[in-house]
């Protein structure tokens, strides 16, 4: 089965395909095996660096990520996005029929979204997409809702049920750490989504996959300019 991806034109609530996800649950413990604090224990007034290294270690790495699971990080990263004012992402495609392509997007709240391509530049403003082609304005409506729907917690509960996460380490992005986590989504269609969250607890960088006319094309989204107030999005007149 070929991997797909969400639609990615509205930048747009890209994310809107992690939210909410599942995870599968931590495997117990044996019950024959040694607690946590009998392992680690030693006699009073005593520093044993092997007992006490792996738990600074485990502290340490519990003050950088207190959530419980990889489905916590995600729900809490996804719910922090959803709330931004403002981001900008930077989205490469490489591969697939029509080679590569990289799209510049503005997002500003509530409801408008500028969209940097090479065929021109789009506006969307509520339930209106400006056009500007050639230096030629077509202003066109929209569905009522088309964007909203990708904003809306219940239509992304909605998928929770079939989505997993996976913890994958971390890495650095644009000089930063983040934490490595793949979404697996079969709904609204199956998608495998790679996604890397910041110290801040927002996603910093997504990466997928996707079939076209039997060529794969990879596409990787970079957010930065979260909650500037001097981004704005103003359409054409």
């Amino acid at each position: 089965m070929s991997r797909r991806i969400l639609p990615l034109a509205p930048a747009l609530a890209v994310l809107a395909l992690c939210v909410l996800a599942a995870c599968k649950p931590a495997t117990p413990p044996s019950a024959d095996a040694p607690s946590a604090a009998a392992a680690t224990s030693t006699p009073a007034g005593t520093d044993s660096p092997a007992a006490s290294a792996p738990s600074r270690i485990a502290a340490a790495a519990a003050a950088l990520n207190p959530l419980a699971s990889p489905k916590d990080e995600i729900t809490a990263s996804m719910k922090k996005f959803l709330a931004l004012d403002s981001y900008h992402a930077s989205m490469q495609v490489s591969g697939g029929p029509r080679g590569a392509i990289t799209n510049e997007v503005d997002f500003v709240a509530p409801d408008r979204y500028r969209m940097q391509m090479p065929m021109g530049t789009q506006y969307i403003v509520g339930d209106t997409m400006y056009m500007d082609m050639q230096g030629k304005v077509l202003k066109v409506p929209m569905p009522k809702g088309t964007l909203g729907q990708w904003r809306d917690p219940v239509k992304l509960a909605e998928n929770a049920a079939t989505m997993t996460v996976e913890a994958q380490g971390s890495e650095v992005i644009d000089g930063g750490p983040a934490r490595k986590y793949l979404v697996h989504n079969t709904q609204p269609q199956p998608s495998d989504v790679t996604m890397w969250i910041g110290s801040n607890g927002l996603p910093v960088q997504i990466r997928a996959s996707s079939t076209a006319q039997g060529q794969t094309a990879d596409t990787t989204i970079r957010y930065s300019r979260f909650n500037d107030p001097t981004l704005r999005v103003d359409p054409p007149q």
